[in-house]
């Protein structure tokens, strides 16, 4: 799971960036040529996914494993 949302991360944040000229010359998404909405807003947007994906799968693998991180206190 780790290693998906980091190959994801990477896509949106360096891939993306790469091939910019490329993406605004064949894709537009919402008006705007994509590499500009992805620089813009669509990676911002990717990111908090990640981190609500990431946040979820592991609420879930601490009730799955019975783990409560207010037993320590």
């Amino acid at each position: 799971m780790t290693v998906i949302l980091l190959l994801l991360w990477f896509v949106v944040t360096f891939v993306v960036a790469f091939h910019a000229r490329s993406l605004n010359d064949q894709y537009t998404f919402l008006g705007f040529p994509l590499a500009f909405y992805m620089g813009a807003q669509g990676a911002l947007l990717v990111y908090l996914l990640i981190v609500w994906v990431y946040s979820r799968l592991m609420g879930y693998l601490d009730r799955v494993y019975q783990v409560n991180e207010d037993d320590d206190r």
